[in-house]
């Protein structure tokens, strides 16, 4: 999707009419300060003082609040709450975005607004305590609520029916008066996202997760249980079939799935590098997903603008966030998407060539004529940096825990750790510089070190660099003095290769998120800098300008549009690989063991399926049938 049509899509739903009927709560984060703690006179225990408390609208609420960060100008809930403070605080809050609450009936006996109330402790969810799981939905208030939706039903281009709790307003009386509804008005879009009674509501889309198609179609599937990629596609098929009408069913981080009389959309995941809370995602994807059906657009569409906004939201921690169109398009218009999960996790499903290692995940028709062939540095071709993982992981840790990395106790320090080593998996091959920058926020995420001693990413940069210059250094000592040679720093067969694409009269280019001058001190230091001619190309100490989005643009506006079957990259990292397969060239994952330097590395054999790879090789001894798998004689 490009940038112009999705700021198309984002102002054509600013237009739309909206109604969401639904259980309506609100989830109130209190965070807990035992600094100001005291004995209670009454109980003698310790008091739990509350330094900040905050309010966000949660189950149809977070849907309408949803559409209202959007943009959507007309939107209308439709539900119930108590005559307690909760319910006052929820229309104030609708009231304050724009929502329209006057159908927001109050019920005065039996029910209690619902409301997930979660005490924070240093960062940590304490036990929620929950207001309205004894609520009851008297008739007359369900006949009222129901004749208030029929009298607007005209007037909206869409209703979205939420059903999120037992306790909540989907009484079996409710329901079938509401399936009334849904039969009255069959020129009427209605969208159900239901957690208990998806196969209810006739005549409805559905939104669902994965677990509760497979659940639906007679699967036994717990919450945890992993539902596979051709049991989705066979539950979509099976309950269209049934409810012969399009639905959605969302799979989590490996993406969502949509299907219509068109046929099936398959929408991948986005790789999203923060921390993420996904409470509220789904809510945010049928937000999404409703604006853009009900701007006329198709249930594939629709799909991948619910993805943009729910990968926005779960960015945004201890909060049910919401996305704005400058969000969304900023994480829409170059979304880096997460492809073939289940094969990158199971190398069972792998497929090779006959007796290769060079595994073709994404198989291609016709003959390729390459004319340019775009390298990755560091574990592609050269070991020089083998281990960097080993010195930055540390020093990362020592950042964030400044003065407390000696006294901090088990937990803390295993908590950072993982944190650090989850975030370096994420980033491998990005610029070192913006690696830093992510660090600044992961500082700021365990506040160990006061503001005023943090570095800025160039001075931890800067820390990083001496001590990995200092591992390379010693070992070009060690090559110059004859101790060690070429091979012990490259890649199996990755020179020899190199030279014979080189002879074939491909253009070659040198891509790296190291620092340019140190890569090509390096690429001289061993011996194959001039085949590449002077195309050697690194960062540049702006965050900005990324060394492999630049080559590749380049190349790309010399060879025009149709860059596949012309242009090929081989990085180990996924940024080299996601950005050669957003601009419709080959890629070439490079799963290298650094330390043997041949035989395959699994996890990158995963990162590098997930970023987009059409090809996963573990080095290149297999040179000639390497070069016949890109016709190059």
């Amino acid at each position: 999707m490009k940038k112009e049509e999705l700021k198309k899509i984002l102002e054509a739903i600013q237009q739309v009419k909206i109604a969401v009927v639904g259980d309506f709560c609100l989830d109130s984060y209190w965070f807990i300060d035992e600094a100001m703690s005291e004995i209670s006179i009454e109980t003698n225990l310790p008091t739990r003082p509350v330094r900040q408390q905050r309010y966000s609208l949660g189950g149809a609420g977070n849907v309408t609040n949803n559409l209202a960060a959007m943009g959507v100008g007309d939107i209308r809930a439709f539900g119930v709450i108590g005559t307690d403070p909760f319910g006052t605080e929820m229309v104030r809050i609708m009231n304050q975005t724009g929502i329209k609450t006057n159908n927001l009936l109050v019920q005065e006996e039996e029910w209690c607004t619902h409301t997930y109330s979660k005490p924070y402790l240093d960062d940590a969810e304490l036990s929620r305590i929950d207001f309205g799981n004894y609520n009851l939905l008297s008739e007359n208030t369900a006949d009222r609520l129901i004749a208030n939706l029929v009298r607007e039903i005209p007037e909206v281009d869409v209703i979205l029916i939420n059903q999120q709790v037992l306790s909540g307003i989907h009484t079996r009386y409710f329901r079938e008066e509401l399936l009334g509804v849904i039969q009255r008005f069959p020129e009427k879009m209605f969208i159900v996202d239901s957690r208990h009674y998806n196969d209810f509501f006739a005549g409805a889309i559905r939104k669902m997760n994965d677990t509760e198609a497979a659940r639906l179609c007679g699967l036994d599937k717990a919450p945890d249980d992993v539902v596979l990629y051709s049991e989705v596609v066979a539950c979509a098929e099976e309950l269209y079939r049934r409810f012969q009408k399009p639905l959605f069913i969302t799979r989590g981080k490996k993406g969502s799935l949509a299907i219509s009389e068109k046929g099936i959309s398959d929408i991948p995941g986005l790789m999203i590098i923060s921390r993420v809370d996904t409470v509220g995602a789904g809510d945010s994807y049928l937000a999404g997903a409703a604006t853009a059906l009900a701007a006329g657009y198709d249930m594939g569409t629709a799909a991948r603008i619910g993805t943009f906004v729910a990968g926005v939201t779960i960015q945004k921690l201890f909060q049910t966030g919401t996305a704005t169109p400058e969000e969304i398009l900023a994480i829409g218009s170059d979304p880096d998407y997460v492809y073939a999960p289940e094969l990158a996790e199971d190398i069972r499903h792998a497929s090779c060539l006959p007796d290769t290692e060079i595994e073709v995940v994404n198989p291609w028709s016709g003959k390729l004529q390459i004319e340019h062939a775009i390298f990755d540095h560091d574990g592609t071709i050269s070991t020089l940096r083998e281990g960097w993982e080993l010195i930055m992981g540390p020093m990362m840790v020592k950042a964030v825990l400044g003065k407390k990395y000696h006294v901090a106790d088990e937990a803390l320090y295993q908590k950072v750790l993982g944190r650090v080593n989850e975030y370096i998996d994420k980033t491998t091959g990005i610029q070192t510089l913006v690696q830093m920058k992510g660090l600044l926020e992961i500082i700021r995420e365990f506040s160990c070190i006061p503001k005023e001693e943090m570095l800025d990413e160039f001075g931890y940069k800067k820390i990083y660099n001496d001590e990995l210059l200092q591992m390379v250094s010693i070992r070009e000592d060690k090559y110059w003095k004859g101790e060690l040679s070429l091979e012990d720093f490259t890649i199996k067969n990755a020179v020899p290769f190199l030279q014979a694409l080189y002879r074939a009269g491909v253009k070659l280019y040198l891509a790296s998120g190291t620092d340019e001058e140190d890569v090509k001190k390096e690429a001289e230091a061993l011996g194959y800098a001039h085949l590449f001619e002077g195309r050697i190309y690194g960062a540049v100490g702006d965050v900005n300008k990324e060394a492999k989005k630049i080559v590749l643009d380049r190349i790309l506006s010399a060879i025009g549009e149709s860059s596949f079957g012309k242009l090929v990259t081989f990085g180990d990292g996924p940024v080299e690989i996601r950005e050669t397969r957003k601009r419709g060239g080959l890629s070439i994952g490079i799963a290298s063991n650094e330390v043997k330097r041949f035989s395959l590395n699994e996890n990158k054999r995963t990162r590098l399926i997930k970023a987009g790879a059409d090809v996963i090789i573990p080095d290149f001894s297999q040179m000639e049938q390497l070069l016949s798998l890109l016709n190059i004689k």
